[in-house]
């Protein structure tokens, strides 16, 4: 079986998650579908993304939307994992994924052998970095 696996998340605001992700990873958006492309969208819905595909850290796709319903905070229920072969790659994405956040573990080299920190960015996802 050959399948890809991708991360959607959902948002309050899906395109300024975006924007942070792409500034911090190197990516950029690839599409960006709102509901106003549907017709019969209520107008206070039109702005609200319904689905957006950003690449990012060299052609990794994230989805995102901004939630219909309301999102609750907290609760660790999942992790975006980035392994990088590069050492200044992962500090420079860990620092900047850090930016509004929290380091929940620092970025440093484990007994295993790999360079590995956790952040929790200013949107509530939970980032492993990894450098291999």
């Amino acid at each position: 079986m050959t399948a890809q696996l991708n991360a959607y998340i959902q948002s309050e605001d899906a395109s300024a998650q975006a924007g942070f992700y792409a500034q911090a990873l190197g990516g950029e958006i690839l599409s960006k579908m709102t509901y106003g492309d549907i017709p019969g969208t209520p107008e206070s819905n039109k702005d609200k993304v319904m689905h957006m595909v950003l690449s990012v850290a060299g052609g990794n796709l994230l989805f995102l939307a901004d939630s219909p319903l309301e999102l609750t905070r907290g609760g660790r229920i999942i992790s975006l994992s980035l392994t990088f072969t590069d050492e200044a790659e992962a500090r420079q994405s860990f620092g900047n994924l850090a930016q509004g956040g929290s380091v929940k573990y620092p970025f440093e080299l484990q007994p295993w052998g790999a360079y590995y920190g956790e952040i929790e960015d200013k949107f509530g996802v939970n980032w492993m970095i990894v450098k291999q």
